[in-house]
Formats: C-alpha cells, structure tokens, sequence
C-alpha cells in the first residue's frame, strides 16, 4: 500500500510540474504538438489579387462612365480601376465603364453620360454608378437596375464627390473623386466576381500572341501588344500610347474580346450591347490567346461565364482586365 503511494505522489508532483506526457510513440514518450494558424490573406474580387487591408471586401463596385474620345485625353484613374468594358455608342464612337473596388483614385474621369450598354454591365454588379446625365430612353434603362446608387452631377455637387477643372473645356472636364464616391454607400459589398483566376505557377494553353487590333469603328480601333518586362498588355488608341494624366502606361493583365449583338444596330441613337445569351470569346492572357465563348442566363442579375472552346472555366491572370464588347460582324486581327 505505501509503495502505491509514494508512486501517486510521485505522478502528482511530476504533472504539476508539467513532466508528464500524454503523447507516446512506439512505447517512448514525446511533447504534445503545437500548431500556428495564420489567418489567410483577403483576395480582392474583382482582380484576384491579394489586399492585405481588406478594403476591396469592405466597399460595392462603382462604375463611371468615361469619355473615350480624342478630346477627352488624358484620362484619369483608368489604370487604377479593377475592370474596365469598353463600349460602342451611339455616333460609332466608343466609351469605357471603368469598375472600382480595390482602390480609390483621388481623380477618375472625365465622367460622361450613361447609356443603355451600361445596363447591362452593371446589373449583375449593383453598387454605385457615377455619370454625368444623359438621355432619358438611357436614364430609364439604368434606372431598372434595382439597388443600383445612381450619382449624377446633380447628386455630387450636393456631396462634393465630383467636381469641374476650370483648367479644361466642358464637357471634358468632369471628374470623380474615388473615396467621396465610395461614401456615398452602395451595396453589395463585396461585389460578386466576375472571372475565374489561375493559381501561381499554372500555364496558360493557347497560342503566343505579340499582338492584337480590336476593330472598333472609324478611328476607335484599339491595338493591343504584349510586354514582356510587365507581362501585360500595352494599349494602343489614336497611334499612340494610352498614358493616364499621373503618366501610366494603360497595360492590363488580360484583355477579353466579347463578341456580342449591338440591338437595333451599330451607333444609332438607341443601340446596345446586348450580353445576355451567348456568344464567342477570344482572352489574351499571358501573351497567349485562348479561344472560348461567353454565356449568360435568363437573368440580368447571373454574372457572365467564361469558358475555353474545350468547355473548362477559363481562368485569367490576377490583376486588372479589359472587356473589349466587339460587334459580331468586326474583325480581330491577331499577330502571332
């Protein structure tokens, strides 16, 4: 009986003072496990990459609508905007819908009106739309798009959210402010991806590509050739380089040719692209071309799928991308 004892005493004052082991391996004992959990990093929606602050999960998406013409040059904000869709309107000319998330320019612009194109891209999105006005068949259209925070100049000028360069001719010179816009609240937040992103280290299939021309009508062709030094697209409109007003070279990760019906024709007064149904895709990413289709849903509210011409998910490059919305009957001339 004393022998039990003194062994219990002896345990007890061993596991106080922290010796006894509850982990064994082939009859020997060894020292319980640790583990460290770090806590992942938040992915930006609507770029895939990384954003250590989480601000992308923290705000909507915010559309303006950004003049395109050669009296608008520069443009500001365009390199900072996550995605950007690029428009035929009405006279054949061609308008961006440049999409913010991850970041704020503090000078986005110059800001034009909305038209019936827009519709249709930001109905999936919601959030916040800035413009400058516009024709009532387009301000009926995206009216339709429920929660959708519609700012026009009128509401910013309440808000401070936009403002006129005194420096520049109207209308070419409205512009947004990235952050006051962003105030104004919208939702959800985050918005709904739009693309599928690659992993690190993953090759893209498909045909090395130095070039590409998206033929846009009469002087709005835009060339497009691949940078190796930045593994990015650099952008080519009126024969010269795209440069934003803080001096970027306009250069996406990957650009996405949609090829899409404009209703009731090209530049008329009411056309449109329409992007519901389905249709063909050409991506340029990582220098290379890949050919697929695109598709949507019976809803406005389903997000556009993208698909390689084998029926895979096709999957982009993180970072910024353009849809270049062509008609149907265009030409995309491809440089190998």
């Amino acid at each position: 009986m004393r022998k039990w004892l003194s062994v219990l005493v002896v345990l007890v004052v061993l596991g106080a003072a922290g010796v006894i082991y509850t982990h064994y391996h082939k009859g020997k004992s060894t020292p319980p496990s640790t583990t460290t959990t770090t806590a992942p990093v938040p992915v930006a929606p609507l770029t895939g990459l990384p954003d250590p602050g989480g601000a992308a999960l923290t705000r909507p998406a915010l559309t303006v609508k950004i003049e395109n013409t050669p009296e608008a040059l520069p443009q500001w904000g365009i390199d900072q905007a996550d995605v950007v869709y690029e428009e035929i309107v009405n006279g054949g000319i061609t308008r961006l819908a440049a999409i913010f998330n991850s970041q704020a320019p503090a000078k986005i612009g110059p800001v034009r009106s909305v038209r019936p194109t827009d519709t249709q891209v930001v109905y999936p999105l919601k959030g916040i739309f800035a413009f400058s006005g516009g024709a009532p068949y387009a301000i009926s259209s995206i009216e339709t798009v429920p929660g959708l925070a519609l700012v026009d100049e009128d509401k910013a000028d309440e808000t401070g959210a936009m403002y006129r360069d005194p420096d520049l001719y109207a209308p070419h010179n409205l512009f947004g402010i990235g952050s006051d816009l962003f105030a104004i609240g919208g939702s959800p937040k985050p918005p709904p991806a739009l693309f599928s992103y690659r992993s690190a280290g993953t090759k893209v299939k498909g045909t090395t590509v130095a070039s590409f021309l998206v033929n846009f009508p009469s002087i709005y062709p835009v060339t497009w050739t691949w940078d190796t030094a930045s593994s990015s697209w650099d952008r080519t409109l009126f024969g010269k380089a795209d440069v934003t007003g803080t001096g970027a070279r306009e250069s996406p990760k990957n650009v996405v040719v949609m090829f899409v019906n404009y209703v009731n024709g090209i530049g008329t007064l009411n056309s449109y692209a329409n992007l519901q149904g389905s249709g063909t895709a050409d991506f340029f990413t990582n220098g290379k071309e890949v050919h697929g289709t695109w598709s949507r849903g019976s809803s406005m509210s389903d997000v556009i799928q993208y698909q390689t011409s084998s029926g895979k998910v096709m999957q982009l490059t993180p970072g910024q991308t353009w849809v270049e919305l062509l008609d149907v009957g265009a030409a995309l001339n491809v440089t190998p």
